[in-house]
């Protein structure tokens, strides 16, 4: 407010007058010397005016770069402007919504593990299918005897079963969909977050919690961008896209501690609501 008032007292200020040209007298003893005395003032008078149009204006825009130049402390309204949004009620709602977050992560990262194994699996049935040795026929195309039990074909045939199972379970769809989930609440509560502290203190906190979850939502970003490729087949891709789940997750869990302690800070400073 006191920025404000200084700059609207500065806009009322009055313009100081323009000084006086004097006017170049005619010569009328010569007329062509009269036009080229005039013709030399011509460019002598439009940096005057130049000039003077700084001059008359400079008060104004010198007003409106004040508040660019004053303490930022003081624009902060901070200490009960901002009513039930700086309680406890609205500063819990961070830590309870990432603690569900963080289980969710995990869940996330179980469909994303079966799905995996949906493909894996099949790509062991195939190398076990190479191992398989063909069996002699008779020209109509029967086994000229019964082969033997094989192990690899148990193997195959156990193989087999366990992923028509887990294509029953859709992991692919409910990982995606979870995935989509995790990044949109993950990146709006970590916005979230920084905004309420700024909104009870007036201020961040750098420290390990505000640079661990700055971390994990960059790391949000880049595995889901990751996917385009993921559905085009890129091996490295997928494995790119899992170990930045698991650095996530590892962060996640060394972000608890430091989030304990800013939630008992918060009963100690904040009031309810």
């Amino acid at each position: 407010m006191q920025s404000m008032a200084a700059t609207l007292t500065l806009l009322k200020l009055p313009i100081l007058p323009r000084p006086k040209t004097h006017s170049i007298p005619p010569n009328l003893s010569n007329p062509s010397k009269q036009h080229l005395s005039i013709t030399s003032h011509k460019p002598q008078k439009l940096f005057t005016d130049t000039i003077q149009h700084f001059e008359s204006a400079s008060l104004p825009l010198t007003a409106l770069a004040i508040p660019f130049f004053i303490d930022p402390k003081d624009a902060l309204a901070v200490g009960g402007e901002f009513g039930i949004l700086e309680g406890r009620t609205f500063a819990l709602i961070h830590p309870i919504v990432m603690s569900g977050l963080f289980v969710f992560t995990l869940w996330s990262g179980y469909l994303g593990w079966q799905w995996r194994r949906v493909r894996t699996t099949q790509d062991e049935i195939n190398e076990l299918k190479k191992q398989v040795k063909p069996v002699a026929v008779t020209p109509e195309g029967t086994p000229v005897e019964p082969p033997p039990p094989s192990p690899v074909q148990a193997k195959i045939q156990q193989l087999t079963e366990e992923r028509k199972e887990l294509i029953k379970g859709s992991y692919r769809d409910r990982h995606f969909n979870a995935g989509s989930i995790l990044l949109g609440f993950g990146v709006l509560e970590a916005v979230y977050g920084g905004l309420n502290t700024w909104i009870r203190t007036g201020k961040l906190f750098p420290g390990p919690h505000l640079f661990a979850g700055a971390g994990i939502t960059v790391l949000w970003a880049a595995a889901a961008a990751l996917v385009p490729a993921m559905q085009k087949g890129s091996e490295t891709a997928r494995n790119l896209h899992i170990a930045l789940n698991v650095l996530n997750v590892s962060l996640f869990v060394w972000q608890i501690p430091t989030g304990i302690d800013i939630v008992f800070k918060v009963f100690e400073f904040a009031k309810w609501p």
